[in-house]
């Protein structure tokens, strides 16, 4: 079945109401039909300065590190991806996620593992950090090759694309292992195989008793929203539950395509949320920021993670300092809708950890003393000795000699 063209629900979902697949028709020189096919889109994925300069005018910065990066980080860029460019800016947002730069020569602190990935791999491409649930690698191809991508280092290696023994090792691991319940399909990124390997990764995952979900990480709805076929979508529903992650990084990339491919999933019950990375000149205001976020709900897309970029090599002219990202969340708290919120966190090796601005100054007696979303104190009246377990009163004593309770901090 072919990819849905946007209708009337989309165009009231979509940030971005200029149809990009007449744009890229358009520049590309082929009709629409072909434009929205996504194997041709692939197969037609600009890589050179010679093939983007078929259609964009590259700066010489531009056109010389495309050269100078070609063995360090491949370019991969769909035409779609490119047609959300604004061409006469340097500084697009799209731009600066897809183009190489001569800035990412400069990063003194920059390492090509900063998640210590390979560490916490049993087995190859199975990454397992926390006791309950792994990251599956299983794709090395992408439809556009982010500047940023945390796992850059594999783009060395040769064959990790759906390779079988990868696959069927993974697999038995994830098998032998009962606390194993939710299991994560990334790489690359997943939705870039053939219906038919999708789906026999599925069943095969899915005929694990102990593993009760299923999530897929992909850029496609962003990079490459033609993949999300109906066909595609009525094969990803088969194995419930099952869930989809994305990641918008500006509302830019919220396109009536973009709409388009989101419902359709969506309307086959599978949820997706957002996984954004805070990127500079992308996303680091609280105007851009809000704008991003209101448009994902709009979309019906759940924003969930805001992520610290990863001192990955190559990035420092992208990291936002996580001071400036705690000034944008409290910025956004009152000002829109609370689920529109994400979580701001910071991925280490051990797991992720949230960043968030506290607004408990401590404890004074009674009362816990508070700062109000207009940077006020407030003092909510919470006394210690009236705390009641299901089984008990405890009383302030008590508390001295348990653990700490959640949440409480002394002045």
């Amino acid at each position: 079945m072919p990819f849905r063209s946007p209708n009337e629900l989309h165009l009231r979902s979509a940030t971005r109401r200029d149809n990009i697949s007449e744009r890229g028709a358009r520049l590309f020189g082929v009709s629409v039909e072909q434009f929205c096919n996504w194997r041709w889109q692939m197969k037609n994925q600009l890589t050179t300065a010679e093939d983007a300069l078929k259609v964009l005018q590259l700066s010489v910065a531009e056109r010389e590190a495309f050269q100078a990066l070609k063995d360090l980080f491949q370019a991969g860029i769909t035409p779609y991806y490119l047609a959300l460019m604004d061409f006469e800016n340097e500084f697009d947002p799209v731009r600066l996620q897809a183009i190489p730069r001569l800035e990412e020569l400069k990063d003194r602190i920059g390492v090509a593992d900063p998640l210590q990935e390979v560490g916490n791999s049993p087995v190859k491409e199975v990454v397992h950090v926390y006791p309950d649930r792994v990251a599956f690698c299983v794709a090395q191809l992408c439809p556009v090759y982010c500047r940023y991508c945390f796992r850059k280092r594999r783009d060395d290696e040769v064959g990790l694309h759906f390779n079988p023994t990868i696959v069927n090792q993974g697999i038995d691991y994830i098998a032998s292992n009962k606390n194993i319940r939710d299991v994560l399909i990334t790489g690359g990124d997943p939705l870039i195989a053939h219906d038919g390997t999708l789906e026999n990764l599925l069943r095969r995952l899915r005929e694990i008793p102990h593993v009760e979900i299923l999530r897929i990480g992909t850029r496609v709805p962003v990079t490459l929203p033609y993949r999300i076929t109906e066909e595609l979508a009525d094969l990803l529903a088969q194995f419930h539950p099952l869930w989809i992650n994305t990641h918008f990084n500006c509302s830019e990339e919220l396109t009536l395509e973009a709409a388009a491919a989101i419902d359709t999933l969506l309307s086959r019950g599978i949820p997706v949320g957002n996984q954004s990375v805070l990127l500079a000149g992308v996303n680091d205001s609280t105007q851009r920021l809000k704008s991003l976020l209101e448009g994902l709900v709009k979309m019906r897309v759940r924003p969930y993670y805001l992520y610290q970029a990863q001192t990955v090599e190559g990035t420092a002219h992208l990291r936002v300092p996580i001071e400036k990202g705690l000034d944008l969340m409290r910025s956004l708290r009152g000002r829109t809708t609370g689920f529109a919120i994400p979580q701001y966190v910071l991925d280490t090796p051990s797991g992720k950890i949230p960043l968030s601005p506290n607004h408990i100054l401590g404890r004074d007696q009674e009362t816990v003393v508070l700062l109000d979303l207009k940077n006020n104190q407030w003092r909510e009246i919470n006394p210690l000795d009236q705390y009641v377990t299901p089984h008990s009163l405890a009383t302030a004593s008590d508390l001295a000699d348990s653990d700490p309770v959640e949440g409480l901090h002394s002045i």
